[in-house]
């Protein structure tokens, strides 16, 4: 009869299409947003790594380097999807990160102080990117927020094996690098990129044996992270934008 759909269902088909395009506009709104948070994130990650090589050590320095990681570790809380606690969350830490800043730089706190709590900071830094990163890929798989997140993850462990080569130097019973002289945190971070990046342009090298473990651990973990992780990363997001090209040609 006129007006009736046929049997096989194409009426019902075409009604669900519009919803089906609504759920996808939302789905790219959503993963927009996330991908400038976790670009902001790259972003102050590879802002902390130059200002840390070029920064001297002054109070002013420090201060402004411990604001970049609490900076980045807001805009991960406010990532979460848990709206209401991380909004609290958020609040607090920020009170927080705002009275740590102004007592590093009004010198307050020891440089060792604020060393160490930079270490911790990063830690957790890592821990929720990673933990956020994991999130993303198992709600909307691999996406461009979640490379912007892995190489975020790449430059924060260059900072944290700097942190530990500026450790072992003050722990060593000898000097650190064969050239000598103690060891500041620009040269420790500007090492710590050379070995894992595996550029290696040859001013500093391990003068004991810790020194070049970790220096093999350094390596090893970055060409591993680069080879397996990011390499997966971006095949995988190759692979789903080919396959949402076809699927968008399928449902044309």
């Amino acid at each position: 009869m006129a007006g009736e759909h046929p049997p096989g269902g194409g009426g019902s088909a075409l009604a669900a299409r519009p919803a089906r395009l609504q759920v996808r506009a939302d789905a790219r709104r959503t993963s927009a947003s996330m991908g400038l948070r976790y670009g902001a994130v790259l972003l102050l990650m590879l802002t902390l790594v130059v200002f840390s090589i070029l920064s001297a050590n002054g109070a002013w320095s420090r201060a402004l380097a411990f604001a970049v990681e609490c900076g980045a570790l807001l805009v991960l809380i406010e990532t979460s999807r848990d709206r209401p606690q991380a909004r609290r969350l958020g609040a607090g830490f920020g009170a927080l990160a705002l009275v740590l800043v102004s007592l590093v730089l009004t010198d307050v706190l020891s440089p060792g102080v604020v060393f160490s709590f930079q270490f911790a900071l990063g830690i957790v830094l890592l821990f929720v990117l990673v933990r956020g990163l994991v999130r993303i890929v198992q709600a909307h798989g691999v996406t461009l927020q979640v490379v912007a997140g892995a190489l975020g993850v790449y430059l924060l462990l260059g900072m944290l094996f700097g942190w530990l080569i500026r450790v072992a130097a003050v722990l060593s019973s000898g000097d650190y690098f064969a050239t000598g002289g103690d060891v500041s945190t620009p040269q420790a971070i500007y090492f710590s990129f050379t070995v894992l990046t595996t550029t290696g342009f040859g001013d500093f090298a391990p003068a004991l044996a810790p020194g070049r473990a970790l220096a093999v651990i350094e390596m090893l973990t970055g060409q591993i992270y680069l080879v397996t992780v990011i390499g997966v990363i971006v095949g995988d997001l190759s692979g789903a934008r080919r396959l949402s090209r076809q699927a968008m040609k399928g449902d044309g």
